[in-house]
């Protein structure tokens, strides 16, 4: 059977959606994960912790986690790798001396610049198929999914 069947069969059952949806995320996530842990030699996850951290100046380690769902140790790991290469200070909250906030150096800033034109080529790539208007209702319902109550937990898979 070659590849064209065995999509086509997967995509027409009963899970379909979870189906593709499986597909493309996980295609994405190799030609993504690969091409940053070749070109810059970190994990995805550092790289999402640092666009975090760059959008959201006094971001917290825990607070990585509300925009890209990982456990916990896998973003205290990319949080520990970005300030061991320089790329992001943690500095003691004038608030709360135990609450360290994050900030993106220049250095950060930098690298972050290159990896956002890379994954901007990406996102152009992976979305070639689509036409604009395709694309726009595409990232509603994308966007319709992610903001719905159900995407992180679930009555049924517990």
């Amino acid at each position: 059977m070659n590849d064209d069947n065995l999509l086509g069969t997967i995509f027409s059952e009963e899970l379909k959606e979870l189906m593709v949806i499986s597909y493309i995320v996980l295609g994405n996530n190799a030609v993504t994960n690969r091409f940053i842990e070749r070109r810059f030699r970190m994990p995805v996850q550092a790289w999402s912790a640092l666009y975090a951290i760059n959008r959201f100046p006094g971001l917290r380690a825990k607070e990585i986690r509300l925009l890209f769902p990982r456990p916990q140790n896998t973003i205290s790991r990319a949080v520990a790798l970005l300030e061991n290469r320089g790329l992001i200070l943690q500095e003691t909250s004038e608030s709360d001396g135990r609450e360290k906030r994050l900030h993106v150096t220049d250095a950060g800033r930098v690298l972050l610049a290159e990896m956002t034109a890379a994954s901007k080529r990406r996102q152009e790539e992976l979305l070639s198929p689509l036409t604009a208007e395709e694309r726009t209702a595409f990232f509603a319902l994308a966007r319709k999914v992610a903001a719905g109550p159900k995407l992180l937990a679930s009555a049924v898979m517990r």
